[in-house]
């Protein structure tokens, strides 16, 4: 249950974050272009490297609060701020271990079933709704 705490307030800060980048990209550069998703995958995406490499070089002198630390930063902040930097992270591991097929799998159904899904949410919620 501890570990679920870390991931919660990690979570709520990450999210918070994630919408004050919204409402900032939003009256600097106006609403023609999601900018303020673009931002955070990236950004997302640069921190989960930084947090990664960094807890693989100094996790082990933090001993136990490693654990919790990675699931308050990787898991709670970076997830609510954008699961986008845990999908980065998983292809990534793919490509290292040089399993090209299974990254390149993984990349395109994730982006492609990802839209997929969401095109079906839209018109099912469309036809059930408009009822």
């Amino acid at each position: 249950m501890n570990g679920l705490l870390y991931v919660a307030l990690g979570g709520a800060l990450g999210a918070s974050g994630r919408h004050l980048l919204g409402g900032a990209t939003l009256r600097m550069f106006g609403p023609g272009y999601p900018y303020g998703t673009l931002v955070a995958n990236v950004l997302g995406g640069l921190l989960m490297g930084l947090l990664v490499g960094w807890l693989a070089l100094k996790g082990s002198s933090l001993a136990s609060g490693a654990s919790n630390l990675r699931l308050f930063l990787a898991v709670g902040v970076l997830g609510g701020f954008t699961t986008f930097s845990a999908f980065s992270l998983d292809a990534m591991r793919m490509i290292e271990t040089k399993a090209y097929g299974a990254a390149f799998g993984y990349i395109s159904a994730s982006v492609i079933l990802s839209i997929l899904a969401l095109f079906i949410g839209l018109v099912i919620a469309r036809k059930v709704f408009a009822l």
